[in-house]
């Protein structure tokens, strides 16, 4: 406390600190703007006051308690009379929230699975019986992925469009999805060999009934030495209308190699089983299939003499 003597008259200064608990708050009348007459505004801090410049501090009329919350006699013309703040809520204690069963958004869909060769089990049997629904031959459905399970693939493959790597992904369960199958160009009973796709084709009666994947010329010139005489050509698989005139049921040698059991329509050309069928042209210029499959064309007799072969 400091005592003034000012013209007789003692003043009484009375420095004050006010302490307010609010949500951890402490401040004091320096803080709070306090007026000179001991009223306590609203802090800053939770109630901003707007701030008023060049006006007069007013003069605090004499009283005996320094801390009297009497209005001053002069206010300035845009203050509103102060009034006490009132002591903030105790904060109500949080209450746990009482846990309730929620329902979880539903997973995003998992990509299928990845089958491929020397696989076995429900869902390559599954494959193989769709493969079988839609004409893709592949003898008969096992549950084991074998030789003719990865020729049936690359001829769906093949058909659709998409990357020809034996395997099935995302792409293929799309295509047997969608029932991916190729249609007949010709119509009517017979052979179609699809150069571009790397299929062929058994029609009857203008329907498909299967399809087979092969490998036909690899358009590369070869070379090639067969019982001291040379042979050279150009692997190609002419395209056009041909038939059947000549058929070997057994292991045919020739000079361009071994052709199992072949069916020739075009000179030396022929469709034939062999041990290797990649998803590419690789032949001499015959349209290459499976062991299996070659027995299945002499099964079901789709190749007669005199059937239709067809080559685009």
């Amino acid at each position: 406390m400091t005592r003034i003597t000012r013209g007789g008259l003692m003043v009484v200064a009375a420095a004050m600190t006010v302490t307010v608990s609010a949500c951890g708050l402490v401040w004091d009348s320096e803080s709070t703007g306090q007026t000179t007459s001991g009223a306590r505004t609203t802090p800053s801090v939770l109630f901003p006051t707007p701030v008023v410049t060049d006006v007069a501090t007013p003069t605090p009329t004499p009283t005996s308690d320094p801390r009297s919350t009497t209005s001053p006699t002069a206010t300035p013309p845009t203050a509103v009379s102060p009034t006490a703040v009132p002591e903030p809520p105790a904060p109500t204690p949080a209450t746990a929230p009482t846990p309730t069963a929620t329902t979880q958004p539903p997973s995003a869909p998992q990509p299928p699975a990845m089958l491929r060769p020397g696989d076995k089990g429900p869902e390559v049997l599954a494959l193989q019986q769709r493969l079988s629904d839609l004409g893709y031959w592949l003898g008969t459905p096992d549950g084991r992925w074998g030789g003719l399970t990865t020729q049936a693939v690359y001829a769906l493959q093949k058909t659709a469009g998409i990357g020809r790597d034996g395997v099935v992904g995302p792409a293929v369960t799309k295509a047997l999805a969608d029932g991916v199958r190729p249609t007949s160009r010709n119509g009517g009973t017979g052979i179609e060999v699809d150069v571009p796709r790397q299929i062929i084709l058994v029609v009857r009666d203008g329907a498909v009934v299967r399809v087979l994947n092969t490998s036909t010329g690899s358009n590369v010139p070869y070379e090639e030495v067969y019982e001291g005489k040379t042979y050279r050509g150009s692997a190609r698989t002419p395209a056009g209308s041909f038939s059947v005139f000549r058929e070997v049921d057994k292991l045919d040698k020739g000079p361009l190699g071994s052709l199992y059991r072949p069916k020739y329509f075009n000179g030396g050309i022929a469709i034939h089983g062999a041990a290797s069928i990649p998803p590419y042209p690789a032949s001499h210029g015959c349209a290459r299939v499976s062991n299996a499959a070659m027995d299945l064309i002499w099964a079901e007799n789709s190749m007669a003499i005199g059937a239709r072969v067809t080559v685009y």
